[in-house]
């Protein structure tokens, strides 16, 4: 049997819960969020030109200057409206079913950021030890384009959360009761869009298990809490440490305060930094799930 606040998250699938319309919806957020790209860098040949927003196109696979870090960021918000759209028309349910309650959400979305801010605040201590920082934005700049910053990864993230651990999370569990539907397979689903060979190369796989393995603890936070807010606000605050205060190199830094001293695919020692991530993952997911039960 499942808990029952994760009962009463899933409670809104059961009413639509055919595995013809999960497969449908599947295909629709693709083509929702695929429209929603064209559309966005059709916007952008427009403004400014085919050649250019080709250019940009390009630049945004290795985001290193803040408007094209931004600019990644913004094309989330057609991801987020996908399921939002899937589950009205195919499920008859609102945007709303797809979080849990909303003083749950945002209960939770804050104390699992909380606790994710504290103890990577103490890892990216200890790396310091190990490593020097590289200042990548002047701070005056890094705090002007905060509040944007925040923006776009709350829409990325959120994005994510109402895919995986919204719309996939609960049809799969309104339709089966063993984790291995509901909590896996989403999971799986998340860590092969995280494959990228052409940025990460040695590392693409380690990346897949690392993201993999998060949406497996997202899963959990999300069925222990019954909503949204815990996984999104694990992510928030993971994907924040990783994006706006200590990226690495060769990925999105252009709204970094430091950069890393190794690249993302030099592989060798940033392997076993790689692994050592996936440890901080299991412990902060623990941490959550500790504070979030109380």
């Amino acid at each position: 049997m499942h808990r029952p606040a994760f009962e009463a998250f899933v409670a809104p699938a059961r009413r639509q819960p055919q595995l013809w319309r999960l497969l449908l919806g599947f295909v629709a957020m693709l083509a929702v969020y695929a429209l929603s790209l064209a559309g966005f860098f059709g916007g952008l040949a427009f403004l400014h030109g085919r050649e250019r927003a080709l250019e940009l196109a390009s630049r945004l696979v290795e985001p290193d200057a803040p408007a094209l870090a931004l600019l990644l960021l913004a094309t989330f918000a057609g991801m987020a409206a996908a399921p939002v759209v899937v589950a009205r028309v195919l499920h008859g349910r609102g945007a709303g079913t797809l979080f849990g309650r909303a003083p749950r959400v945002l209960r939770d979305f804050v104390g699992a950021a909380a606790v994710v801010f504290a103890f990577y605040g103490l890892m990216i201590g200890l790396w310091a030890l190990l490593h020097d920082a590289r200042p990548n934005l002047a701070p005056e700049r890094w705090l002007a384009l905060l509040p944007l910053t925040v923006l776009g990864l709350i829409v990325q993230t959120g994005a994510e959360e109402l895919i995986f651990r919204g719309y996939l999370t609960q049809q799969l569990a309104a339709r089966f009761r063993t984790p291995l539907a509901w909590m896996l397979l989403p999971a799986l689903l998340f860590g092969v869009a995280h494959y990228d060979p052409t940025v990460s190369g040695a590392t693409a796989l380690i990346l897949i298990g690392g993201a993999t393995l998060f949406g497996l603890a997202a899963a959990d936070l999300t069925a222990v809490t019954g909503s949204l807010g815990a996984a999104w606000g694990f992510h928030f605050a993971n994907n924040f440490v990783a994006i706006a205060l200590l990226a690495t190199e060769g990925t999105i830094t252009g709204l970094s305060l430091y950069t890393t001293p190794y690249g993302i695919d030099t592989g060798g020692p940033v392997v076993w930094l790689l692994v050592a991530d996936l440890a901080l993952i299991v412990l902060a997911w623990a941490l959550c799930r500790t504070v979030l039960r109380r």
